[in-house]
């Protein structure tokens, strides 16, 4: 009943739903005959694994809303999932760029950043929202990028997800599936070069370990070196990622997952708005300016992951799962950049020194049963569920006020550190024990999922000044208790309208420059249609939707502080098709009204969140057997609305369409490809803040040549 009282609150956007899903009522009209109960995927059948290669851009089940595996059109969440085939397509680079062509996602909010992926869903900011195989990774400042090379399929699950993971964001979560061991010999070995001076060579291979079919490896590994857009930045990387998989019968499997991955991102140079954003002619300066010095700034960091996922069937009912993962992540890094501080006299850049080394260590553990029984007509896929995260967090931060630029006669080289601004040590360790429950029922058309989960979080440790020497605690206790609760009718024509709530609860960790957070809750109640048509490969959705979160976190300054409630409504639109005519397409609609209730910004839109967003890309391959066999051709049209670089609402970014276009080849086993991103250059600006302005990438081109057998 609080749902469908709830729901009047909201009559424009469930107004402008009902006539965009209108054309489909006919359709729905001619279901009203007998129904018969329809199949529902259960865990270990021959239908799609969630974590197995999926040919082509259209899948159809995932594993982030319910762990279960349960297909698309049955889960009453939105949910976008982007296979290997379409990020080989698009060649992303990042999962920033990848998630540019998913609805309610703005992927690149700052622009391109070598350093971390700051993706926005539904308005919210989602850097601590990425989990990797299903469990989170950890990290005050931004989740550690991922190389989408290591990658199966990214999926995003957009709206709570708190009851099946915990502490989480409103919005949504990203969730990166890693390649795993197919059983089965293949293999891949390439190079590329391209923009920003990049070269590199890349692999990724398996097969049956001989003498023992009970085993199946997997190699995957990468070198790159590189630079960006500002020349003096780099952006090199190294790869590895071994995989084994042990399946000694149909009931019991058991996967070892590893990674070690070592960078030296830089950071994107920030620029004064008086130069960017509201400069022209030769009071503008140029994308490649650069801020920093290659005298001081460094940067290196190592990723490691080790974990394993365990499945035994123990007989007809039960089935035992278990997802463990340790992951170790250490930075040294130092960079010059523009201080809030900002310009001074029309040309002199004030500039901040940043000096931090992370170091930091992550234990998930995820234990859960499934139960699979029916109780007279209906089915029942049950799920039990204990999680256990430790969080260790040591992190000395050190801010300085440094030598400043000349903007247009910069002089290089010489770089003094004046005075400190700030200088901390933290030293806290996070832990959470959650338990689940969900029961995913099915009788004829209908399809149900509740849930419920209790979830004790605590903090402990120190925040250590070391300009005054004085040392304040940041222990902390939050419990919370969040749920879900969803309806699908699916009717034989693949048509399934639904309706779901969901609600979201986060603490929040201590940043070297706040004080005690509390803990972020939100609540969403979202409706939609999915359609996953017979006799063709396709999936499409629409969803409109009403989510609040309260404790939302701002930073401003350097100084990390709560706005209280942001309120977001909104529309998405997706379809997804891959034909057997060699033409798979991925097309995306947004449309979001966000405001800031309460505080000093009260009414204001939410920094970095477009009203209206839209995206298309296609991959056209000629069929066999024509004269340009094993040719094709890919482009994609990217469309992002008039946004605020800040909660002031005073920073005004323009509205952007850029263009991207693909070119590839495949002869035998070797296929030749060609990417081209912003393919009329469009110079823009892509983010502004406190800290200043970036440009986003000029036109870039990336080739790439791979052997594959």
């Amino acid at each position: 009943m609080t749902v469908f009282l709830r729901a009047r609150k909201w009559a424009s956007t469930t107004a402008l739903a009902s006539a965009l899903l209108t054309p489909l009522l006919p359709a729905l009209a001619q279901e009203a005959g007998p129904t018969t109960l329809a199949p529902i995927v259960i865990s270990g059948s021959k239908d799609e694994d969630p974590t197995e290669p999926v040919k082509g851009f259209v899948a159809r089940t995932s594993a982030t809303a319910t762990k279960t595996g349960t297909p698309l059109i049955e889960t009453q969440q939105s949910i976008s999932v982007l296979t290997a085939d379409q990020l080989k397509s698009q060649n992303a680079e990042t999962v920033g760029q990848a998630l540019d062509y998913v609805p309610g996602v703005v992927g690149e909010p700052y622009g391109a950043d070598p350093r971390f992926d700051s993706p926005r869903i539904r308005g919210f900011d989602s850097r601590q929202a990425q989990f990797l195989n299903g469990l989170r990774m950890m990290r005050t400042a931004g989740a550690p990028a991922v190389d989408p090379y290591q990658l199966e399929r990214i999926e995003v699950l957009r709206g709570p997800a708190s009851v099946m993971y915990g502490q989480g964001n409103p919005g949504g979560m990203i969730n990166l599936i890693s390649k795993r061991p197919v059983f089965e010999r293949f293999g891949e070995v390439g190079v590329q070069a391209g923009s920003y001076d990049t070269y590199g060579t890349y692999f990724d291979f398996g097969d049956i370990i001989p003498g023992n079919s009970d085993f199946a490896y997997r190699l995957t590994g990468l070198a790159r070196m590189a630079s960006a857009q500002v020349d003096e930045l780099d952006n090199d990387r190294y790869l590895i990622a071994p995989a084994l998989t042990w399946q000694p019968d149909d009931d019991t499997k058991l996967t070892i997952l590893t990674s070690i991955q070592h960078d030296n991102p830089s950071t994107p140079s920030s620029l004064p708005p008086q130069l960017t954003l509201n400069g022209s002619g030769a009071n503008r300066l140029s994308r490649d300016f650069f801020v920093g010095d290659k005298s001081f700034d460094k940067s290196d960091r190592t990723l490691t992951n080790l974990g394993y996922e365990l499945e035994h069937r123990l007989n007809d009912t039960w089935t035992l799962r278990q997802n463990l993962r340790y992951q170790n992540f250490d930075w040294n890094y130092q960079a010059l950049g523009m201080s809030t501080i900002g310009l001074t006299g029309g040309r002199t850049i004030n500039r901040n020194a940043t000096i931090q080394d992370e170091s930091l260590n992550t234990f998930n553990v995820d234990n859960n049963l499934l139960a699979e029984f029916d109780t007279g007509d209906i089915r029942h896929k049950m799920l039990f569920g204990l999680d256990y995260r430790h969080y260790d967090n040591n992190v000395g931060t050190q801010f300085w006020r440094a030598t400043p630029l000349d903007a247009f006669n910069p002089v290089y080289g010489s770089v003094n550190l004046i005075a400190p601004t700030l200088s901390t040590h933290v030293d806290s360790t996070m832990t959470q024990v959650g338990i689940y429950v969900q029961d995913e029922l099915a009788y004829e058309h209908w399809r149900a999922t509740a849930a419920l989960r209790q979830d004790w979080a605590s903090t402990e440790g120190t925040s250590t000044n070391r300009l005054t020497g004085i040392s304040r605690p940041v222990d902390q206790d939050d419990h919370k208790l969040t749920g879900r609760a969803g309806l699908t009718y699916v009717f034989d024509n693949g048509i399934a309208p639904y309706i779901s709530y969901a609600t979201s609860f986060e603490p929040v960790p201590v940043t070297a420059t706040s004080g005690i957070l509390r803990p972020t809750t939100g609540e969403q109640v979202e409706v939609g249609v999915k359609y996953q048509p017979e006799g063709w490969n396709g999936f499409f959705t629409v969803a409109a939707y009403d989510l609040k979160q309260k404790n939302v976190l701002t930073t401003i300054g350097t100084t990390t502080a709560q706005i209280g409630e942001v309120d977001v409504r909104g529309i998405e639109l997706e379809g997804v098709t891959s034909l057997t005519d060699g033409l798979d397409l991925r097309a995306a609609y947004t449309y979001i009204q966000a405001e800031i209730v309460g505080g000093g910004d009260n009414g204001n839109r939410p920094d970095n969140v477009p009203e209206h967003a839209a995206s298309l890309w296609l991959d056209y391959t000629i069929p066999e057997d024509t004269t340009l066999e094993g040719f094709g051709l890919g482009g994609g049209v990217r469309y992002v609305g008039q946004r605020y670089g800040d909660t002031k609402n005073t920073l005004d970014l323009d509205a952007m369409t850029l263009f991207d276009a693909a070119v590839h080849y495949k002869k035998n086993n070797v296929t030749a490809s060609l990417n081209v991103k912003n393919l009329a250059d469009k110079d823009y600006v892509a983010s502004c803040s406190s800290f200043g302005c970036t440009y986003g990438d000029g036109r870039t081109v990336m080739g790439k040549l791979t052997f594959q057998w």
